[in-house]
């Protein structure tokens, strides 16, 4: 594990992220846990350690330095409460919940086995900010302020599914490969895109982008 602690300690600091020591002791454990249990719970059709490190911790790592900045949420504020929607093993939420212990995460997900190992994941690194959510998310009644999918839906199904978990102010963050331009001229008229930006992953070479959506209205 060591080739792998400097490799995430690398692209950390290649994202402008300072992790500490247990921050980064944290991830692989997680990844250690997804080793394990991938197979078992069928959390990821990805299964090398290497690739796993690239394409779900770096991966998830670099919207960190985005939702950072405070001018994404508003109005800010001193406990964002941030809810990753389809989570499955917890990407991109579990990450952010060891980046971000100021942020409250949760991570819902239809499929009972992924939330369960989101819940032992959450005991197992001793993450007080993160929860999993065995639940659809158009049934859920919280409100957040930051709304996050990876690879879950298109923006108007996102959008749409989604839009009750919306607190006033709050933002829709989504992760996504190639600039979706079809998919944001599918968007309803209440939906509004305000920024869009390109993200590097270090170590994939694969093109990455983020759709910050927000309601027409706010």
């Amino acid at each position: 594990m060591q080739d792998f602690h400097a490799a995430l300690q690398h692209g950390a600091e290649a994202l402008g992220l300072d992790l500490s020591a247990r921050q980064l002791k944290q991830l692989l454990d997680y990844l250690e846990l997804l080793k394990k249990w991938g197979k078992v719970y069928n959390l990821t059709a990805v299964r090398e350690p290497a690739e796993m490190l690239t394409h779900h911790l770096l991966d998830s790592l670099a919207v960190v330095p985005q939702l950072q900045r405070p001018l994404r949420v508003s109005p800010p504020a001193a406990a964002t409460r941030l809810l990753d929607v389809g989570s499955g093993a917890g990407l991109p939420g579990l990450i952010i919940a060891v980046s971000c212990p100021e942020i409250e995460v949760s991570c819902v997900d239809t499929v009972a086995k992924k939330v369960a190992f989101i819940q032992q994941v959450t005991l197992s690194l001793q993450l007080p900010n993160l929860r999993g959510l065995h639940a659809r998310v158009e049934n859920l009644t919280d409100k957040f302020d930051v709304i996050v999918s990876r690879a879950f839906a298109t923006l108007a199904d996102f959008t749409h599914l989604s839009e009750n978990c919306l607190a006033t102010g709050g933002v829709w963050m989504a992760m996504k490969g190639k600039m979706p331009d079809d998919e944001m001229a599918a968007l309803p008229a209440d939906v509004a895109v305000f920024h869009v930006e390109h993200i590097l992953v270090p170590g994939l070479n694969a093109q990455r982008c983020l759709v910050w959506m927000k309601r027409a209205a706010d």
